[in-house]
């Protein structure tokens, strides 16, 4: 995959014209604009057909028929993505109301992709251009690739593959599935026939499928019946689906709909060193079009452009997130020569200022796999690396990240080098080798670590898949500790979550309870998203655990969920309302008071504070929801709280 460096592929005909072609192989289509930065999944794409030898336009964000005959008809077919994210979570936030922004939009601005992106583009490919190869991936299909919940339809919708009528689905990272698609749609084979690339789905008529060795996912009717049965059969088939993504051991599963089949190859292998180096080597531009300055650049690119991925995968797998279901539980990653040479490349970049914003990736501290059976039998079907509790045989060592950040912390023109992305602590404290976390803690901290205890009830961290919340504050007080020793002020921002499956309001109270004995006043918390493909979502629309059939509570009415909410923020006076109502429905009236270990003050001193006109709506002065005093943020909490 070596290529000769040259400007952004074409978006418009006349810049396909410029480049001596008279036609491209294959048509991009995104629901991003065009940015060509490996961060990406349109630029790293384009970039290995590119370097395969092939002509790629990218066609970003089209909305009339005008816009996709831009380009006229491709010799081999259309790839078709949703963008960086879900067009739907791009759209609407987890209350379901519209958003007004999109940072992978050129000028910031909701509307340029439609809802449901990937579907809307095929379907008019199709009207367009008939039978034309279609090829769809991204995270959008990834996800959707067999029958899934639709929060925003609260309901089950087929596989996209149906939906959008096209001919083949690449799951996970696309870059060795598409060069075989691409090399076999030269070479004239048809696009229906190719049935046999890892990594991807097709579907084909009851009436013509060749019976062969699968495991069969309950039909899309049957996991669809808006009813208890058809919950049940979900969540049995959620767990076939979670359990075969191995490209170890993982099987072809299928799953009816109707009268068709949708056949799930088993997964692709994951890149080697040498096959992620040469992906990385290739001649991104690491920014946005030139066209969109005018309209103010994409706002995307702000927080990757002076960052650098050194692997993939994730073996945390947490239920809520989507990355295991596609990236996979396998880590990928990157020699150390590969990121220092982008480093360079970066120190080279006008508007490089000294800092590298990030060395990381969906977990920053992983650089092999959780052991050392796991390359030979794949990784275990029915248990966690890492919780409840960190299974004995998971190999913690961060001597070959630590000697990787060592390099580039010693290369000319380097200030400082940060880690923003997740760090995951239960396996850094398991680390009994500090040199990491001393170094971690002197050098790639800019004032603050985003970590992610998520909550600290345990039934609600168990439907989590994360740690015991006492592993969270183990690495909180070590942590707190190496930082007064560094002579630092540093800080640790705790991602934290309300509404997930499992979360009663007792478990939402005492999470309340946790963040004022911490002393911690969260700026920005988050309300579950119940996205496509996780384990949690299937959870939220099901109410079983899918690898245990326990049934899981789960907060649902737009009440509730606000409540849970706003307990996060008891300290808010615009959250009064809902935390009196949240803790008198939980029988909590020993939390509504002005004493050390109330929440929130009761009504009725606001009503006399405000009758007196004295301006502080009768809170007792020094009362943690009094107005008049100035709110700790989790920036400057520990301040005052020594640990």
């Amino acid at each position: 995959m070596c290529g000769v460096d040259m400007p952004f592929l074409p978006i418009t005909k006349k810049e396909m014209l410029s480049l001596g072609w008279d036609e491209p192989d294959f048509v991009l289509v995104t629901g991003d604009s065009y940015v060509d930065h490996p961060s990406f999944g349109t630029a790293i794409i384009s970039r290995v057909l590119e370097a395969a030898g092939y002509r790629v336009c990218i066609l970003p964000q089209p909305r009339c028929d005008a816009d996709y005959s831009r380009f006229g008809k491709p010799r081999l077919g259309f790839l078709v993505n949703g963008g960086n994210i879900d067009s739907m979570v791009a759209h609407y936030t987890a209350a379901k109301k519209r958003r007004s922004d999109d940072a992978y939009t050129a000028g910031g601005k909701a509307g340029a992709r439609p809802d449901r992106a990937v579907i809307v583009y095929c379907k008019n490919i199709r009207k367009i251009y008939g039978d034309v190869p279609i090829a769809i991936g991204g995270l959008e299909a990834s996800l959707r690739r067999f029958a899934h919940y639709d929060y925003w339809d609260d309901a089950v919708r087929p596989s996209i593959l149906i939906d959008s009528t096209a001919d083949i689905l690449m799951y996970g990272m696309g870059e060795k599935h598409i060069v075989e698609i691409a090399d076999r749609l030269k070479n004239g084979e048809d696009i229906k026939q190719i049935r046999d690339v890892l990594g991807t789905c097709y579907a084909v008529k009851t009436s013509e499928y060749e019976v062969i060795s699968a495991r069969e996912c309950p039909s899309f009717e049957a996991v669809s019946e808006p009813n208890e049965r058809g919950k049940r059969q979900y969540a049995i088939s959620c767990k076939i689906q979670q359990s075969e993504h191995d490209a170890v051991r993982g099987r072809t599963v299928i799953q009816r709909h109707g009268d068709e089949i949708v056949v799930q190859n088993p997964p692709m292998p994951p890149l080697t060193t040498e096959e992620m180096d040469r992906v990385y080597a290739l001649p991104f531009m690491r920014d946005y079009h030139p066209s969109y300055k005018a309209l103010g650049g994409v706002p995307g690119i702000e927080e990757v452009k002076f960052s650098v991925i050194h692997n993939r995968g994730c073996y945390g797998a947490c239920n809520f997130c989507s990355l295991a279901y596609h990236q996979g539980r396998a880590i990928s990653s990157r020699s150390h020569d590969s990121v220092i040479n982008e480093v360079k490349k970066i120190t080279e970049m006008p508007d490089f200022k000294g800092y590298i914003h990030d060395i990381g990736g969906p977990t920053a501290n992983f650089r092999k796999n959780s052991c050392k059976a796991q390359s030979k039998r794949g990784l275990c079907a029915d248990k966690k690396c890492l919780a409840p509790e960190m299974c004995p045989a998971v190999e913690v060592d961060h001597s070959d990240y630590l000697e990787l950040l060592r390099k580039l912390r010693a290369l000319p023109k380097i200030k400082k080098i940060f880690i923003r992305s997740g760090i995951r602590f239960d396996y850094l404290i398991a680390d009994k080798d500090e040199s990491f976390f001393k170094e971690l803690v002197k050098h790639h901290i800019s004032g603050q670590l985003k970590v992610a205890p998520e909550h600290c009830s345990s039934a609600v961290l168990k439907r989590m898949g994360k740690p015991p919340v006492n592993v969270y504050e183990r690495f909180k007080k070590r942590f707190y500790e190496l930082t007064e020793s560094a002579a630092k002020k540093q800080y640790l921002v705790p991602y934290l979550m309300s509404s997930h499956p499992g979360s009663t309001m007792k478990d939402a109270i005492e999470l309340s309870l946790f963040l004022k004995k911490e002393g911690l006043h969260p700026e920005q918390v988050q309300d579950f998203y119940p996205t496509p493909g996780t384990v949690s979502t299937c959870m939220f629309y099901t109410g079983l655990d899918p690898f245990t059939m326990e049934s899981v509570y789960v907060p649902k009415t737009a009440k509730e969920k606000a409540e849970q909410r706003a307990l996060l923020q008891y300290y808010r006076p615009e959250n009064r309302k809902l935390v009196l109502s949240a803790l008198k429905a939980a029988g909590r009236n020993d939390l509504i008071g002005t004493g050390k270990n109330c929440l929130v003050a009761p009504e009725r001193q606001e009503n006399v504070g405000r009758q007196s006109g004295n301006g502080e709506s009768g809170f007792k002065r020094g009362s943690n929801s009094a107005p008049q005093k100035k709110k700790r943020t989790i920036r400057n909490v520990h301040k005052k709280k020594k640990i």
